[in-house]
């Protein structure tokens, strides 16, 4: 189960839901069209973020998805990463990925659901994972339709965080980066449809 997607089916029984994302990989198509006719935004310059421009210049999108769950769209998510990005040695590399939030979310139950995730791809102690998420919850916001969370991966230091342009500020813990982004980028993904998308425009 999705990151996000995992909060949504609290709101379901058991057997009720299912996931359904469709993704669109970089150069190919122009428009991503979900459940009979809801587009992918496409910005005219989808590099132009001010923060990716001030901390990965040279970064160029690597690759771009949505994630839906039972026709409920949750967000859209963006790969940046410097020329020469290799899938296979994400966590050693430096890259921005972005979340443009489609609903409303508590941060609170992010935090939770992430090191849900996060568990997905190394053992997590309890005491490691109330911090992690004490962490997170100071850092990351509740975030509502349409704001843009995007995190930055600083290879051995950790991860920043910006909304909507804004610095919010940084984890400097390198395994907790290397987990987090690995929620959409390792192999273990609960995901695996939205890290091909993601990764679409990487080195193998």
């Amino acid at each position: 189960m999705g990151v996000l997607s995992g909060l949504l089916r609290s709101g379901f029984h058991p057997g009720q839901y299912r996931r359904r994302a469709v993704h669109a990989a970089q150069g190919l198509i122009t428009a991503l069209v979900l459940l009979g006719g809801t587009a992918f935004a496409q910005p005219a310059d989808e590099n132009q973020r001010p923060e990716l421009q001030q901390v990965l210049p040279q970064a160029q999108l690597v690759g771009k998805g949505r994630l839906s769950v039972w026709g409920f769209q949750v967000y859209d998510v963006r790969l940046w990463a410097n020329p020469g990005f290799g899938a296979a040695s994400f966590a050693a590399q430096p890259l921005a990925l972005e979340l443009a939030y489609l609903r409303d979310f508590d941060k609170q139950a992010v935090a939770e659901r992430s090191i849900a995730e996060m568990r997905r791809s190394a053992t997590i102690s309890a005491e490691q994972a109330e911090k992690w998420m004490a962490t997170m919850a100071r850092v990351l916001p509740n975030v509502k339709k349409s704001d843009r969370v995007m995190g930055v991966h600083r290879p051995g230091v950790g991860a920043s965080f910006w909304m909507n342009g804004k610095p919010l500020g940084e984890i400097r813990d390198a395994e907790f980066a290397r987990l987090f982004f690995g929620i959409w980028l390792a192999p273990t993904t609960s995901e695996p449809g939205l890290r091909s998308a993601l990764l679409a425009g990487a080195s193998p």
